[in-house]
């Protein structure tokens, strides 16, 4: 089995900062990608930031600049620094992994969201 636990989400003003924790565990052999995706009321989920194995950042445009994704492939976790946050940011974020696991089958995993709402 594998895990995705999400932390950090919250109610955060117009401008504000939040820092978003994923850790994943379990019987993981190697992770390809991980990162987030966010799912606002009536959207789709959509890509926020991904980090690759090799150190490839994919994201959003619309979170160039204000958002950084990180992390730390030795313990499996990946960091999501929110800055000059906007109403717009507010959704449910996912952590997202594309990974192996130790039986070798390869999926996507998904954790089970935290909220982030932005608001004054």
């Amino acid at each position: 089995q594998v895990h995705l636990v999400e932390s950090g989400g919250g109610l955060v003003q117009p401008g504000g900062s939040l820092r978003l924790s994923c850790a994943a565990s379990g019987d993981i052999f190697m992770i390809y990608k991980m990162g987030w995706y966010r799912q606002a009321p009536g959207n789709q989920r959509e890509l926020v930031a991904v980090l690759t194995n090799g150190g490839t950042v994919d994201s959003a445009d619309s979170v160039k600049g204000r958002f950084t994704i990180s992390g730390d492939k030795v313990e499996n976790t990946r960091y999501l620094q929110m800055n000059s946050l906007k109403p717009e940011d507010t959704a449910v974020y996912y952590c997202y992994a594309d990974l192996r696991t130790t039986t070798f089958s390869r999926d996507n995993y998904w954790g089970q969201g935290t909220q982030v709402t932005v608001s004054s």
